[in-house]
């Protein structure tokens, strides 16, 4: 049996038990050009997920049925499809476990429409596969991934292999917040999640080498409590 052709619109699944919010979040997406379906438990939510085959999901906490952070990690397990969460938590251990259990972004509730457009935009322009042989530019900093190369300002930078492997990380996932634990278990492996030592002199050393100012750094951003991002700019 042939399978309906997909829209071309984006389409969004809005998980969230509040009805009243999955209204407001279905008139602002699809007057902006989203196409939009909604659930209101971590259930349907997963099989929707599978069925509807979403381009991103907007996924709330404070279920019914599952806590969201059980339904993404579920979600996981199969699925690499962009999630943004949407939550009245506003506690930093709820903001990285979401994030350690693999949520793109985090926006806290009450949020203005503006805000949700542009962190949606932003996810789904970082969901991109990346090619094998990109180069990535910001501001005076080029990072030629298929040759390993670090460049400024034209002169090569000499890193040592883990903070090349760290480096790597951060901006393969470019803009996107990386906890403690996700680059700790990424680079030194899963029994130095405990170790934000090692991070820290880490990250000191690659601002050193690739920032202007290491006191006031623009590439390497620091999301306090949580971890960090790599930005791009322009000079």
């Amino acid at each position: 049996m042939n399978q309906t052709p997909r829209s071309q619109a984006t389409l969004v699944l809005v998980i969230d038990d509040e009805p009243q919010m999955r209204r407001l979040l279905r008139v602002t997406l699809e007057a902006n050009g989203y196409e939009v379906f909604d659930t209101g438990t971590g259930q349907d939510g997963l099989a929707q997920a599978a069925q509807g085959r979403p381009d991103i999901i907007l996924l709330d906490l404070g279920l019914p049925d599952l806590d969201g952070v059980e339904v993404l990690k579920r979600l996981r397990e199969w699925s690499k499809v962009p999630v943004i969460i949407l939550s009245v938590r506003d506690r930093e251990d709820d903001k990285i476990a979401a994030l350690d259990a693999g949520a793109d972004d985090f926006i806290t509730k009450p949020f203005g429409g503006g805000e949700l457009l542009a962190r949606l935009r932003t996810t789904l322009r970082r969901s991109q596969p990346p090619s094998s042989d990109a180069i990535f530019h910001t501001g005076n900093l080029e990072i030629d991934l298929s040759a390993r190369m670090v460049r400024k300002n034209g002169n090569e930078v000499k890193l040592t292999p883990t903070e090349y492997a760290l480096l790597r990380l951060l901006i393969t996932h470019a803009d996107k917040v990386l906890t403690h634990r996700q680059l700790l278990t990424e680079v030194w492996g899963p029994n130095s999640v405990e170790q934000t030592q090692y991070l820290r002199v880490h990250i000191a050393h690659l601002r050193e080498k690739l920032e202007d100012n290491a006191a006031q750094p623009k590439f390497i951003i620091t999301a306090p409590a949580v971890g960090y991002r790599a930005v791009r700019f322009d000079e």
